[in-house]
Order: structure tokens, then sequence, then C-alpha cells
């Protein structure tokens, strides 16, 4: 039996992750906005043992409203109330670094780790697109390498905010009528090209320290960020080739930073469309697949392209004039994952649009849940995974059937916990507890002076 276990994320996104999904009869179309609705799929996901659950998020209305259900409630108020249901699953929110401030945001994670108890983690994200910069009083998105110059700036701040408070600065001394020691709360006094703040956080040292920190780019910039940053990474692999060569890259990064490479967890996402017989789950891939409405999927396909949507005939291949990557200052890893797999593979517009609707570019696998799970143990012990964020094409049934017959085979070979050991997110990946930075260099300075 291996001693390496695998890390499973929940990926929780609407009525499931194909995108019509919500036109199947059993679906509930109201579903984003039912609190109970998502407790229950995080108590399923919590009875199975999986490390954590994920919810995305933009800050922006995406896409076309016809083309699915849009409007979701903000994670980081979602997960506190998932919190008070669950007790050992992590809880992953994914929030901006555009378009937030780092002391709020420091202040609403260290809030729901608190809540939870030390589950809670933060996806990461720049975020791309003119729409959401006009949300926030811009005429168009900054560009790729600023948004990333930002988003190193930021976790810089953040991470001071969550140091700014020594573990044993609450004393709670009644006797002395002493409540919290004042030398061991520090401002941060950071200032820097885009954040100057003074700080201390208003809040003490959460029970992780820190978050998990998790993000999501496969651009050089941002492999350089995870390589310095990330804890965890989500990422779009479409095949073990392509996945290895990510993870090794990743961790070769972080290892130039310094840093264990064992300390990032590299998740691929997997849409799993399970049946009892193959022919069973390519009759459901078939009937989604029958499902999705070709003329919006082609618009969103035309944006993401940075193209005419009258450019992309339904039963030709992609043209050969579309933009260079370089040229590209949106999503420049989603680009490229998309045009890769058109060109790879010979796809057609409309066999591009049903590759994409079920999981957006990540790896849809359509079988029984024997072979689903051999592909996972493939993709885990040849180092191209060191897990999944598991990616339902339907919910809530796609979790359910992944829960009860591809995890027990998991477990039986050896590969996946069959009870959580830790009881924070940090315990369940294997990563420490941050050190406190600030306190380390306060003492480095009292050593100087006093030598």
């Amino acid at each position: 039996m291996t001693t390496r276990q695998l890390h499973l994320n929940l990926f929780l996104h609407d009525t499931g992750h194909h995108e019509a999904s919500w036109r199947l009869p059993d679906a509930d179309p109201h579903a984003l906005l039912d609190l109970a609705y998502h407790q229950r799929l995080a108590r399923i996901a919590e009875d199975t043992r999986f490390d954590s659950l994920f919810l995305a998020d933009s800050p922006v209305l995406f896409g076309d409203v016809g083309r699915r259900p849009q409007g979701r409630i903000e994670p980081t108020v979602l997960l506190a109330a998932l919190a008070v249901t669950t007790s050992r699953i992590g809880l992953i929110a994914t929030a901006s670094t555009s378009y937030n401030e780092p002391f709020n945001l420091a202040r609403r994670l260290s809030s729901v780790d608190w809540i939870s108890d030390g589950r809670a983690g933060w996806n990461i994200v720049t975020t791309a697109g003119e729409a959401a910069a006009r949300n926030f009083g811009l005429e168009d998105q900054p560009l790729h390498r600023d948004r990333y110059a930002r988003a190193s700036e930021f976790l810089e701040v953040a991470t001071k905010l969550w140091d700014s408070w020594e573990d044993d600065a609450v004393v709670a001394d009644k006797a002395a009528g002493v409540h919290t020691l004042a030398d061991r709360v520090r401002a941060i006094d950071h200032r820097g090209p885009h954040f100057r703040v003074d700080g201390p956080l208003n809040a003490p040292r959460s029970p992780q320290a820190y978050p998990v920190l998790v993000q999501a780019g496969s651009s050089e910039d941002g492999k350089a960020f995870a390589g310095r940053w990330a804890e965890a990474v989500f990422t779009a692999q479409p095949t073990i080739e392509e996945a290895r060569a990510f993870a090794d890259d990743v961790k070769r990064r972080a290892v130039e930073n310094g840093r264990d490479p064992d300390h990032v967890k590299i998740l691929p996402g997997i849409v799993p469309i399970l049946g009892d017989t193959e022919e069973e789950a390519r009759e459901l891939e078939a009937e989604l697949d029958r499902l999705i409405r070709p003329e919006y999927a082609r618009e969103q396909l035309a944006r993401t392209l940075r193209v005419d949507p009258e450019s992309l005939a339904f039963d030709r291949p992609l043209p050969d004039d579309l933009p260079d990557e370089d040229e590209i200052e949106g999503a420049k890893s989603r680009y490229t994952l998309i045009v890769q797999l058109a060109r790879r593979e010979s796809l057609t517009v409309r066999e591009l649009i049903g590759r994409l609707g079920g999981g957006r570019g990540h790896r849809t696998f359509t079988g029984t849940p024997v072979q689903v799970a051999d592909t996972v143990q493939e993709w885990f012990e040849t180092g191209a995974a060191d897990g999944f964020n598991i990616m339902p094409a339907v919910l809530p049934s796609g979790l359910e059937a992944f829960a009860e017959k591809v995890v027990p085979i998991l477990q039986e070979r050896g590969l996946f916990r069959t009870e959580y050991t830790g009881r924070t997110l940090r315990d369940h990946y294997g990563l420490p507890r941050p050190a406190n930075r600030l306190s380390a260099e306060v003492a480095s300075r009292d050593a100087v002076l006093s030598s």
C-alpha cells in the first residue's frame, strides 16, 4: 500500500459543470441561491472524506444570462454558512486581487478561518476581462503582467496582516486587567507601488495562521506566481504528459523560491460522467450535449478567442488567423488550452463547443467507476497530479455517483483516506502552519542590535 495519499477537492458549480445540466428533468434551476442545496452537497463531500470544497466567483455577470443559471451567493458568505453545518471539510473561496483591497479581504478570510475552526482556503485570481474592469471604474482591464504584479504585492500585504498578531498576543489575564499584550501586535507599515497599508489587522492570528493559498493560473506569469505563493494549484491539463510537465515546472519554481515542492499540491480538474456501463455513461453524455444551445456557446467561445462569432462556422475548424497568445490580455492559459485542443484533435467549432460544454477545457472522462478510478490512479502514481479537482457534470447525482462508486475503489486500493486524521485544511493537505514572518524579522533585528 502506498503511503502517499490522493487529495480530492469538490468544485461546486451550479447544477453541475456541464452547461446544460440545469435543463435535465431532475435539475433545480434555482439551486444557486438555495443554502440547503449547498449544505446537502457539502455534507455528502464531508461524509466521503473530501479534503475540501471550492466555490468559483467573478466580480462580473459572466456570459449570456440565457445560457445557464447566473447570479450566485458571494463565496465567503456562503462558506461561513457551510462552516456551521460541517466540521472537517476544507472551505475554499475565490477572491480577486484585482478588485479587492488587502485589508478587507484578509479580514474576511481570517473570519472564515475562525468560524470554521481552521478550514479556510483562498483561491487567488487576478480576473481577466473588460466587463469586470468597468464594474470598478476602469475603462479597460489592466495588462496581464500588471495584474500579476499587483497580485504578488497583494499577497505580501495580506500575509503581513495575518502575521501582525503573535500567536500568544491574547492572554485575557483578568487578574492583571490585560487582555492583549500590546508588544505582540504590530503595525506592518507597508509601502509599495500598489498599496499603502499601516495595519495591524483587527483580528488575531487565525487557527491556520493563513488560509491555504490556492491558485489557478497556468500562464508563465501564473506559474511564476504559483512557485512563489501557491500551496495548491487548480489546473486544466488535457493529457497526462502535459499534466506531468506542468507539475514538474511548478514544483521546480517552488524549489527556486526556497520552498518544499511537496507543499505545492497539483490538482487538475476532471469532469467524470459516470455510468454502470460505458453505454450508460455515453448516453448521459449524449443527452447533455443535445441540450447545449450552440448559439449561446458560440458567443462565449468567440469572446474567449477575441473574434467575431460569425467567423466561427459551426461545421468548420477554428479559423487559421486567430490572435497570437501574446496579444491576449485576458485568460491566457485558457485561450491556449482551447486553441491547442481544437488544433490537436482537428475539431470543428460544433465539436469544440461540445467538448467545452462539460468542463470549459478541463478533462472530461466518460466511463464506468472502475475506469475513472484507473485514470485517477495512473495520473497520481506517475506524478501528473497530487489529487484532483472533482467537477461533477451534474449535481447532485454526479457527486453521489462519484462518492458511492469511485471513492470506495480508491480507498480499497489504499489511495484515499477512509477517515480524517486532522481537523484543519492544512492537516488534510499535509501543509505546515506558517511561521510568523514579522516575529522572525523582529527577532533578527533585535539580535543585530544586541550584538
